[in-house]
C-alpha cells in the first residue's frame, strides 16, 4: 500500500492560478496508461447502445448541454480566467462559443444526411449513410480549455461515437467543470470519459488502446512537434487524425490599406490572450511605403496596452497559462538578432517589479507575466520567421510586390490562419486565391472562428482536417453506401448495363 502511495504521490499534479501562483486552482493524481486504455475499453463497449440512440435524441442532449451551459456561464468565465489566465470578457466569449457549438449541432442531430443516388440499372436504388466511427480519444490544450474540447465532443458524440478526453494538465478544474454539464445534458457514463494524464502517458496508453483496436479516432490540438507523433502512431494503424496544430500567422498590410484599421486587427491578432491562440498573430508583411508609419502606430498603441490582472474590465490581457509556458516563451526571446529593433513595452521578458511594464494593474510578481513584444526588420532567413513563438510577440517585415507579400505569407510552412489589409477586391480575391493557409480574412484580424464556418490548417498546421460546422462531421463519420435490386435477376454492375442507340457520325447537311 505505500508503494502505491509513493507511486500516487509523484503522479500528484496541481493547476495553478498564473495569476497569483500561490492559488492552487486543482490538484489530482494523474491517470497511469493502464487507466486511460481501462477508459477506452469503458467507452468502446458503450458505443454501439449510444449510436442506436437516434441522431434526433442525441441532438437533444447537445441541446441540453448548450442550455446547462449558458446558465452557468459566468461560473464557468470565472473559473477559466482563474486557471489559465483569461480575461473574463475573453472567457465569456469562449463560453459562449461552447453555446454556439451545441447550438448548431442540435440542428445537425436532424441533418445527418445520406443521399439516394440513381443507378445505371433499372429496378435498383442506391444510397449512402453516415456511420460512426467508434471510439475517440480526445487530445486537448490549455488555451481554450472549454470551447476548443466542444469543437470535438459535441459532434463526435452527437455522430453515434463515444470518447475519452485527455484535456490540460493545466486546465483540469474547467475540464472537469465542462465534463460534469456534459454528465447533467445527458450523456451516459461511459459515453464520455475524463483522463487525467501527462503527455507521455498518454502516448504510451493510446499506444496500447490503437494496439487493442479501442480507439478509431483520435483528435489533437496542440504543437506541431507533439501532432507529428501522433499523426505517425495513427498512421500505423490506418487511421487518419483530427489535427489542430500551431501557426505563424501573417496580417499582410498593403500600401492602400487604412493604417488605423490595420492597426487595430495587428493589435488584437497578436495580444490577445497574450498571444497564446495557434491563430495570434506572428508577423505582420508591411508594404515598404508604409513600413515605417504602421511600425510606428502600432508599437504606440502596443506601448499603450494595460497587462495584468485578468479580473479587472480593463486588462487587455493578462499572465501567461503557467510557468512553462513562460519558460518557452523567454526562449523565443533569444531567437532576437542584432539587427532587429525592439519596442512595444518598458522592457522585455518577465515582467516583476524589478522588470517593470508601464501600467501595469496588480501584483506583478503574483503571477506569470510578460511584456508585449514588437520586433521589427525582420528577414525570411531569421529564425523568428520560421518559428510560432506562442506568447506576446509579434514579428514586423517589410515587403515590396505582391508576390513577395504572398511568398513571405506562405514561406514558413505553416498554414493556419491569415489576414491582409486593403481596399482592393482584386488584392483580397488574388491573396486568398494564393495563401495556403486554411482561413483567410481580409480587413479583420487572424484570430476569431465562429462555430459554423471550417477551422483548421494546412503544412505545419495540420493535416487538412477541419472542425466546426458541418465539416466536422467527416472527421466522426465515416460513409457506408448501399445498393438494393429488386429486378428479381441478378445484374452486373458495367457488364449488364444497357446500350444508347445513337448515330455519333450525323453531321447537319
Amino acid at each position: 500500500m505505500a508503494e502505491l502511495n509513493r507511486e500516487a504521490a509523484e503522479r500528484l499534479t496541481a493547476s495553478r492560478n498564473p495569476a497569483d501562483l500561490r492559488d492552487v486552482v486543482a490538484e489530482r493524481v494523474l491517470s497511469d496508461e493502464d487507466g486511460l486504455v481501462a477508459s477506452a475499453r469503458a467507452a468502446h463497449r458503450a458505443q454501439a447502445q449510444w449510436a442506436a440512440m437516434p441522431a434526433p435524441l442525441r441532438g437533444r442532449v447537445a441541446q441540453n448541454v448548450g442550455r446547462l451551459v449558458a446558465e452557468n456561464k459566468e461560473a464557468l468565465a470565472a473559473l477559466i480566467t482563474r486557471e489559465v489566465g483569461k480575461p473574463y470578457g475573453e472567457a465569456l466569449g469562449e463560453v459562449q462559443e461552447v453555446i454556439d457549438t451545441c447550438d448548431f449541432f442540435l440542428g445537425e442531430g436532424r441533418r445527418l444526411y445520406g443521399q439516394t443516388v440513381p443507378s445505371e440499372m433499372p429496378d435498383k436504388q442506391l444510397f449512402t449513410y453516415r456511420k460512426p466511427l467508434g471510439t475517440a480519444v480526445i487530445i486537448t490544450a490549455a488555451n481554450f480549455p472549454a470551447a476548443v474540447p466542444a469543437w470535438y465532443l459535441v459532434p463526435a458524440l452527437l455522430c453515434g461515437n463515444t470518447v475519452v478526453w485527455k484535456p490540460s494538465e493545466s486546465a483540469m478544474a474547467v475540464a472537469e467543470a465542462l465534463f460534469q454539464l456534459f454528465r447533467a445534458g445527458g450523456v451516459p457514463d461511459d459515453v464520455l470519459r475524463l483522463v487525467h494524464a501527462d503527455g507521455e502517458t498518454t502516448y504510451a496508453g493510446l499506444e496500447q488502446a490503437l494496439e487493442a483496436g479501442l480507439v478509431q479516432k483520435v483528435g489533437f490540438t496542440g504543437s506541431t512537434a507533439a501532432g507529428r507523433k501522433v499523426s505517425e502512431l495513427a498512421g500505423r494503424h490506418l487511421q487518419s487524425p483530427c489535427l489542430e496544430l500551431g501557426g505563424k500567422n501573417p496580417l499582410v498590410v498593403t500600401d492602400d490599406a487604412d493604417l488605423e484599421l490595420a492597426v487595430q486587427g495587428a493589435v488584437f491578432s497578436g495580444f490577445a490572450t497574450a498571444g497564446q491562440r495557434c491563430t495570434s498573430l506572428g508577423t505582420v508583411i508591411a508594404h515598404r511605403d508604409v513600413y515605417d508609419e504602421f511600425l510606428t502606430r502600432f508599437s504606440a498603441a502596443v506601448e499603450a496596452l494595460i497587462v495584468g490582472d485578468p479580473r479587472r474590465d480593463e486588462i487587455f490581457y493578462g499572465p501567461l497559462i503557467g510557468e512553462r509556458y513562460l519558460e518557452n516563451f523567454l526562449g523565443s526571446l533569444e531567437l532576437v538578432r542584432p539587427h532587429q529593433a525592439l519596442s512595444g513595452s518598458t522592457s522585455t521578458g518577465r515582467i516583476t517589479s524589478d522588470n517593470a511594464r508601464k501600467g501595469f494593474v496588480g501584483d506583478p510578481d503574483a503571477g506569470v507575466y510578460a511584456h508585449p513584444t514588437v520586433v521589427a526588420g525582420v528577414k525570411p532567413d531569421d529564425e523568428l520567421y520560421r518559428t510560432e513563438t506562442f506568447g506576446p510577440l509579434v514579428s514586423v517585415m517589410a515587403y515590396n510586390t505582391f508576390d513577395e507579400a504572398v511568398e513571405l505569407a506562405n514561406g514558413h510552412g505553416y498554414g493556419l490562419s491569415a489576414a491582409i489589409y486593403t481596399r482592393s477586391a482584386r488584392t483580397a480575391f488574388s491573396f486568398r486565391e494564393n495563401c495556403t493557409a486554411g482561413m483567410v480574412s481580409v480587413n479583420n484580424s487572424t484570430v476569431g472562428a465562429e462555430a459554423h464556418l471550417p477551422f483548421g490548417g494546412n503544412g505545419l498546421s495540420g493535416n487538412g482536417s477541419r472542425q466546426s460546422g458541418i465539416w466536422v462531421l467527416d472527421q466522426f463519420t465515416s460513409w457506408q453506401s448501399m445498393n438494393w435490386d429488386y429486378a428479381g435477376t441478378l445484374q452486373r454492375a458495367q457488364m449488364d448495363v444497357q446500350d444508347i442507340d445513337a448515330d455519333l457520325g450525323f453531321k447537319l447537311s
